[in-house]
């Protein structure tokens, strides 16, 4: 996701590197090109854990005839929605997106090609899903090839939700974060959550270096109840640097954490939470 506010490529919030340009380009292929060196893995590790978040809340009795959306916060080009709704793994992501053939296509080409390539290998269980992103460019293409259903790009950090995010809000039922936690905060969660006229999970994987408590305050201001396994974390990319390292250790220190067989090792480390209305 492109961070809001940001000061330009790469630049560094608070010793984080920053890639905002990879966002502003009609089409994945240097999203792919640029992390595929730091082996961003996190929509892998998600993977699972979405699909069976989604099947449950669809599978939940909330008195609506129609199938509760999926909104995918920070979505960029689409990837939580293509691993959720395809039969594709991020490995084939990185393989189409890199190939030799693929970077000799034009944006119109690629995307005609990639809606075909989406759409034979739908699945049969899946789920509307939503896009937010302040990313134009990036959200405008996962729209186009079909992996979207509606998207939008509202920058909630810095006001309400438009008509037409508040009109998709009414069918939301779920809310996926991979790749946002450290560019936006409980204002972003507050806005969607007075917007939702149905019950809202929020499914979030966020690093380590950032503290979810004040999300997890607003989300219980709305009545979800925030579970963590923090036994477990899930890596999310390579260091760029011995600097961002350096970064990262002091970050998860100072939040009480241990970075020792984590961060210490060369990688960025996530954190699952859960959140869902009441007691579980």
């Amino acid at each position: 996701m492109a961070g809001s506010g940001s000061a330009g490529a790469e630049g560094m919030t608070s010793g984080k590197a920053r890639f905002d340009d990879i966002y502003d380009r009609p089409d994945p292929r240097t999203y792919f090109g640029r992390l595929a060196p730091l082996e961003y893995e996190i929509p892998h590790h998600a993977q699972p854990v979405f699909r069976q978040v989604a099947a449950e809340r669809v599978a939940l009795d909330d008195g609506r005839p129609d199938r509760p959306a999926v909104l995918d916060v920070c979505c960029s080009y689409g990837i939580n929605a293509a691993l959720l709704n395809h039969d594709v793994t991020l490995a084939d992501l990185y393989e189409r997106y890199t190939s030799p053939a693929s970077q000799k296509l034009s944006t119109p080409r690629l995307a005609a090609q990639d809606r075909q390539f989406y759409a034979e290998r739908r699945r049969p269980d899946a789920v509307p899903v939503f896009g937010l992103d302040v990313a134009a460019p990036a959200v405008r293409y996962a729209l186009e090839v079909g992996l979207l259903d509606d998207a939008f790009t509202d920058d909630l950090e810095q006001g309400p939700p438009g008509p037409g995010l508040r009109r998709a809000l009414t069918e939301v039922g779920l809310i996926t974060l991979t790749g946002g936690g450290s560019y936006i905060t409980a204002r972003t969660f507050t806005a969607l959550l007075d917007g939702a006229r149905r019950p809202v999970w929020v499914s979030a994987f966020v690093l380590r270096t950032v503290s979810y408590e004040p999300i997890v305050r607003a989300l219980a201001a709305h009545g979800l109840r925030t579970t963590l396994d923090a036994s477990r974390t899930y890596p999310q990319r390579l260091f760029t640097d011995e600097r961002e390292q350096e970064y990262a250790i002091a970050a998860v220190r100072a939040l009480g954490q241990d970075p020792a067989g984590h961060e210490e090792n060369g990688r960025f480390h996530s954190l699952h939470y859960e959140s869902r209305p009441g007691t579980r």
